[in-house]
């Protein structure tokens, strides 16, 4: 089974929420597929942003790749719109000076239209998030209708 990161803007994910924008860092760099390009936050904690991928995808696997965030929270929503949220996992991440901070996350097959991404507090009055991977499969949810 081939598995694709459905957090790419050529696999459709669009960022259709983001609480800080800054038209040099926008919400867009984090879906570009790059980890030279990123999106910043302007400000006060929490920030967050919403990752849609106009099809329910089942994820396996999730990477974030930031910079300075301290506490972060991912959930999802398998709604039409963005709402009804749950929790999927809240981790406090590691930090080193002048490195990238990637993390992984590991699910039993979560199933999610949205991911929204809340940035809690962090290590400086700024971070920047260069990269999401969401690594599954799609779900053909016109065979359950």
């Amino acid at each position: 089974m081939k598995f694709t990161d459905y957090c790419l803007s050529s696999e459709g994910a669009d960022v259709i929420l983001a609480t800080s924008s800054d038209e040099n860092y926008p919400p867009e760099n984090i879906t570009d597929g790059r980890s030279e390009t990123f999106w910043t936050t302007t400000g006060m904690f929490p920030q967050e942003f919403i990752i849609c991928f106009h099809k329910c995808v089942t994820i396996s696997k999730l990477t974030i790749q930031c910079y300075l965030v301290q506490t972060l929270r991912i959930e999802k929503s398998v709604a039409k719109e963005p709402v009804n949220f749950e929790q999927c996992i809240e981790k406090e991440l590691q930090y080193k000076e002048g490195e990238l901070q990637i993390e992984e996350f590991s699910f039993p097959e979560k199933q999610a239209t949205y991911l929204r991404f809340i940035i809690l507090s962090a290590y400086d009055a700024f971070v920047s998030v260069h990269r999401v991977i969401a690594e599954g499969t799609v779900l053909d949810i016109s065979a359950q209708s």
